[in-house]
C-alpha cells in the first residue's frame, strides 16, 4: 500500500493509491479536518454520499470473509445507509456537509438527532472497509508495534484488549483502536457510535453487528474477530492514520 501525505490548511489529506495487491484504490482517501466543537481535529471518510466499493474484489478476503458477507454487507446494509442518509439530509442544512460534520453535529451530544445513525454509519463502513485487506492480519511492526507496546505493555496484550471490547459489545456495534493525547486506547460503542463524537481519532475498526458476520460464523463472534486480527488487518492503514493523526494532533495543540 502506497501512501502519500499531503499538507494544505485547514486540513491533512491522506491519499492511498493501491494495496498490497496491486489494486487500484482511488477511493482510499482519508480526510483529516481540524474541528472546533467535539474535538479538536477529527478524521472524515469523503464518501460524499456514494457507496464507494470496498479496496479489493468481494471475493478477495476468502477464505476469511466471503464474497457472500461483502455482497450483503456491503451490497446492502451499507447501501441501505448511504442512501437513507441523502433522503434525511435533502434540502437541509446538513446537505452537501461532510460525513465527519453530520456525524458532530447531529450526535447533539448524546441526545441523537434523526440523520446521526445513517451519517455515522456510512462512515463507519467504508472506515471498516479500508482497515481490511488480503493477506492482512498478524502483528504490526515499527513506530506503531512500539506504541502498542508502550500503551499495552505488549502486542499480545493490546490483542486481548481488543478482542474482549469486541466480543463484550453487548448488541449491535464496534471496537476500536483509537489515539488521543498521545496515546493508544481501545474502545467500544454500541450501534452508530464511533470515537469521532468521543474526542478520538479511529485507527482500526471491526463491526460486531451481527449481520458483519452470521453468513460466515453464525453466533461464534469469538472465532470472527480472532480471523480479523490475525488474517484481514492492514496495519499499514493503522499506520497511516496514526500518523495523520499526530500531524492533526500537533497541528491544533
Amino acid at each position: 500500500m502506497h501512501l502519500n501525505y499531503q499538507k494544505a490548511e485547514p486540513s491533512i489529506k491522506l491519499k492511498t493509491h493501491t494495496d498490497s495487491t496491486g489494486v487500484c484504490s482511488p477511493h482510499l482517501s482519508l480526510k483529516l479536518e481540524l474541528q472546533s466543537q467535539s474535538m479538536a481535529a477529527s478524521i472524515a471518510v469523503t464518501a460524499n454520499y456514494v457507496l464507494q466499493p470496498p479496496p479489493y474484489a468481494l471475493d478477495a478476503l476468502e477464505p476469511h470473509m466471503s464474497k457472500q458477507t461483502l455482497e450483503f454487507h456491503w451490497g446492502k446494509h451499507h447501501r441501505a445507509y448511504v442512501d437513507n442518509l441523502k433522503k434525511q439530509v435533502l434540502g437541509t442544512d446538513l446537505e452537501g456537509k461532510p460525513l465527519d460534520h453530520i456525524i458532530n453535529k447531529t450526535y447533539n451530544n448524546g441526545d441523537l438527532l434523526p440523520a446521526f445513525n445513517n451519517a455515522a454509519q456510512a462512515w463507519n463502513h467504508e472506515f471498516f472497509w479500508e482497515s481490511m485487506k488480503p493477506n492482512g492480519g498478524g502483528k504490526p511492526s515499527g513506530e506503531l508495534l512500539a506504541l502498542l507496546e508502550r500503551d499495552f505493555t505488549s502486542y499480545e496484550k493490546f490483542y486481548e484488549e481488543f478482542n474482549a471490547a469486541a466480543a463484550t459489545q453487548f448488541g449491535a456495534g464496534w471496537a476500536w483502536l483509537a489515539y488521543a493525547n498521545d496515546k493508544l486506547k481501545v474502545v467500544k460503542t454500541p450501534n452508530a457510535v464511533n470515537p469521532l463524537v468521543l474526542g478520538s481519532f479511529p485507527l482500526l475498526t471491526i463491526d460486531v453487528w451481527e449481520h458483519a458476520y452470521y453468513l460466515d460464523f453464525q453466533n461464534r463472534r469469538p472465532d470472527y474477530i480472532k480471523t480479523f486480527m490475525n488474517n484481514l488487518v492492514s496495519w499499514e492503514a493503522v499506520s497511516a492514520r496514526l500518523e495523520a493523526a499526530k500531524v492533526a494532533s500537533s497541528s491544533s495543540a
